[in-house]
């Protein structure tokens, strides 16, 4: 008779679930400290995710997307749709937002360039590269309306280089460009309205081609022929808002695509009520990512939304900025100081259905400081 010795193997002890949380992160850049919020969705722990870096449009624009005198929660709610794929996000208020407020600037606001709105941004990316669960391999950089702009300039710069990004309603032609196009849709309509003959549309609109002429030239600007608020705004341009205007013109979104690495995924998005960005002017950017060889999905038409991402019938959904003459449809704010960050990512509520729409198509990548002046 013989004894057999049954020795049990312990199971492998399932990893706990993580639930999802905010944490809030702090870090400094060019002496500013810079406050932004983390979130990671639910996942088991020590599993490492794909992370995402979202940066906001342009103007006064905090971590969620909104601005002091409007809130729509752009990115805020991006962040949660993204928590349904598992997708850790970092939002951050940037220069004159927020915690963060001006910073270093604060007693020279004329400094404010460009430049440094994508230092802050560069610097975002790197410490969500180092969040314990993030996966260093699976960064992508989602950017809304100029925020897609920087991320289209740190995809070809940042380390290591994203694996994808989304640019949702994106700043996709050189900004003095994308304002006079603004400026002559609403002329056009106040002479529909009647409010200019077109013999006055024609002479705003050469006045305006001269204006935007004179200020890449570093020219005085001749305001005889513009409307008191186009004169005014023109005018600030060349004033407190030089360095910010000059810094942002150079750049020329198509050329930067070429910058990206070949196989780059890259969602490039439009909403068909989009006013402020109008489908059209993304089409030499299409061309210039399908040239620097990316990965799809590509572009992609959002029917019916407008630049906030929101339908038609949504209650944060502004007027047609044509509606009122020269009532800029980059939302211009005059106060700037900071808003205390209130919103965190709410991941109860349903995502609004352009949202939802953007979304499944993110899970297929891998006169005034013009810093307050907004495409939003």
């Amino acid at each position: 008779m013989s004894l057999v010795a049954m020795t049990a193997t312990p199971a492998e002890p399932t990893p706990c679930l993580v639930p999802a949380a905010d944490r809030e992160i702090v870090f400094t850049v060019d002496g500013t400290t810079t406050y932004g919020t983390l979130h990671v969705p639910a996942h088991r722990a020590g599993h490492r995710l794909r992370a995402a870096l979202l940066l906001p449009g342009s103007g006064p624009t905090d971590r969620d997307g909104n601005q002091p005198t409007a809130s729509p929660n752009t990115l805020a709610q991006v962040a949660g749709a993204l928590d349904g794929d598992r997708v850790v996000t970092l939002r951050f208020d940037k220069y004159g937002t927020g915690h963060t407020g001006l910073g270093a600037y604060r007693d020279h606001p004329a400094a404010l360039d460009y430049p440094a709105f994508v230092r802050q941004a560069a610097a975002a990316y790197e410490v969500l590269r180092e969040q314990p669960e993030a996966d260093s391999h699976a960064l992508l950089i989602v950017g809304h309306s100029e925020g897609a702009m920087t991320a289209l300039v740190l995809g070809g710069t940042v380390h290591p280089r994203p694996a994808g990004l989304a640019l949702l309603q994106p700043q996709a032609i050189r900004l003095l460009d994308l304002v006079a196009l603004q400026l002559h849709a609403q002329t056009a309509e106040a002479a529909q309205q009647g409010q200019f003959t077109p013999e006055q549309q024609h002479t705003i609109d050469t006045a305006t081609d001269a204006a935007v002429t004179a200020l890449r030239e570093h020219r005085p600007i001749d305001t005889t022929d513009l409307p008191p608020a186009l004169a005014q705004l023109f005018t600030a341009f060349q004033g407190q808002s030089s360095r910010f205007v000059d810094s942002d013109d150079d750049v020329y979104p198509p050329d930067t695509a070429a910058t990206l690495r070949p196989g780059t995924s890259v969602l490039l998005t439009c909403g068909t009520n989009d006013v402020q960005v109008p489908c059209a002017t993304t089409d030499a950017l299409t061309v210039a990512l399908g040239r620097a060889h990316v990965g799809r999905p590509g572009r992609i038409p959002l029917p019916g939304v407008d630049h906030l991402l929101h339908d038609t019938n949504h209650p944060n959904t502004p007027p047609r900025p044509c509606s009122t003459p020269y009532t800029s449809s980059r939302d211009t704010e005059t106060s700037p100081q900071p808003t205390p960050h209130k919103s965190p990512v709410d991941r109860t509520s349903r995502p609004r259905r352009p949202v939802s729409r953007l979304t499944r198509n993110l899970a297929r990548v891998e006169i005034l400081p013009l810093w307050q002046f907004s495409v939003w």
